[in-house]
């Protein structure tokens, strides 16, 4: 990957890098179920030799949002009822009916994909668009994708019901005894490249994480191959202890303008502080193989002592750490204005779900359609009706199925639409 991007452990065809890997639910608290309908977290810990680097992802290609303001409202959305401690249909479902742009997420997760039949048959998605930068200092905007050998495999609503009835953890237990057996599970990762002179050429903005990058639009370039061939030994002190952020990079790999990324550049921190501990970074399983200096002394709990007594920059000692100009972005054009809250660029919103709608098998569609009418037993009829006016402008063919699943009259409700 050279011609793309600077970072050591991408640049030579054979390099092998040390990895950790957790997946994981989202929505649901630990030890809950994992038959249920989630994304899965999908991330991955590289200890390159330029230090770590995170891939933080999801196995859905897109996410509910654009805005990180709004982060904390979807995950309360799909959280349990403060006054319940219940998870309640019409909390998300009405959050879903005002924020048009979810509904390519929707596509997704009440999909079968919603029910993974276990950790080594999912696929990753970066969700976000990253930026590379090669030694040249070109840029390219990428998209990450990982792809299983074992295949995706997902589970019916009907056959999730019935590992759940005699097994809680049947993912974690499947994934843990494939590796002990020696069926190590692999990954195939392909990066999606976009030059950034094109990044206005499309009816939608490629850096809105809502929007996927179909692989017939934006092909798959093979990077490499992950092998899992190791169990953690102590599941507190690495899967517990682990502290993930899309925003521990290496050189060659950026951030790009994604607004619902930016957010995450500081929340997943500040997170990780807050559930681990100030010097979470310090921990064997976050820190880097390669030798650390850097300006950080205090904090409850430090366990690698730094010992030098400049713990500043700029410095005029030869011997302590500077500013290495070459970790410095390369200047880039920025378009739009360059303060206050923006409006959506080509928002799009229903789009790509349209374009998964038609992508999907009609079987992929029956259990879309049966998923989401299983999920709306006990949903305010309100609440289904902006939902179905949602869905009527992705595509007819599918608000008028789940309609008629609901015993709604569609055609009531549409009218003002075209």
């Amino acid at each position: 990957m050279k011609k793309y991007t600077k970072a050591a452990f991408l640049a030579e065809e054979g390099t092998e890098t040390e990895v950790f890997a957790r997946f994981s639910t989202v929505i649901h608290g630990q030890h809950s179920p994992e038959t249920l309908r989630d994304p899965r977290g999908f991330s991955i810990k590289f200890y390159t030799e330029e230090g770590n680097y995170d891939f933080v992802g999801n196995n859905l290609p897109v996410f509910f949002i654009r805005d990180a303001i709004k982060f904390p409202d979807v995950i309360h959305s799909l959280k349990p009822d403060p006054t319940t401690n219940i998870q309640d249909g019409n909390r998300y479902w009405d959050f879903f009916s005002m924020s048009p742009e979810a509904t390519t997420m929707i596509m997704y997760l009440f999909s079968d994909e919603g029910t993974p039949a276990s950790y080594r048959e999912i696929r990753g998605s970066s969700v976000h668009a990253f930026k590379w930068v090669n030694e040249e200092g070109k840029t390219v905007y990428v998209k990450l994708r990982w792809i299983p050998k074992a295949g995706i495999v997902n589970l019916s609503t009907e056959q999730a019901s019935q590992i759940q009835a005699k097994e809680f953890n049947h993912a974690t237990r499947d994934l843990h005894e494939a590796i002990e057996a020696g069926e190590y599970p692999e990954w195939d990762l392909f990066v999606q490249v976009l030059d950034p002179a094109d990044l206005d050429k499309f009816d939608f903005n490629p850096l809105d994480a809502t929007k996927d990058w179909f692989e017939d639009v934006f092909p798959y370039e093979f990077v490499g191959t992950m092998i899992l061939n190791r169990n953690p030994e102590n599941v507190f002190a690495e899967t517990e202890s682990v502290g993930f952020n899309p925003g521990v990079l290496v050189p060659g790999i950026l951030p790009s303008e994604d607004r619902l990324l930016q957010g995450r550049l500081f929340s997943y921190s500040d997170t990780q502080r807050h559930r681990v501990g100030t010097n979470y970074l310090q921990l064997p399983i976050n820190s880097p193989k390669s030798e650390v200096h850097n300006n950080q002394r205090d904090g409850a709990m430090p366990i690698k002592q730094q010992t030098s007594s400049i713990n500043y920059e700029p410095n005029s000692y030869d011997s302590e750490p500077k500013e290495d100009p070459t970790y410095i972005e390369q200047n880039q054009a920025l378009r739009g204005e360059l303060f206050g809250r923006l409006a959506a660029e080509k928002p799009n919103n229903f789009g790509h779900a349209k374009e998964v709608w038609k992508r999907y098998s009609d079987q992929e569609r029956a259990a879309l359609v049966k998923n989401i009418v299983d999920d709306w037993e006990g949903v305010r009829e309100d609440i289904k009706i902006r939902n179905l006016r949602n869905f009527y402008q992705i595509e007819s063919e599918f608000a008028e199925r789940v309609a008629e699943g609901t015993g709604i009259d569609l055609k009531a409700h549409i009218t003002d639409l075209k």
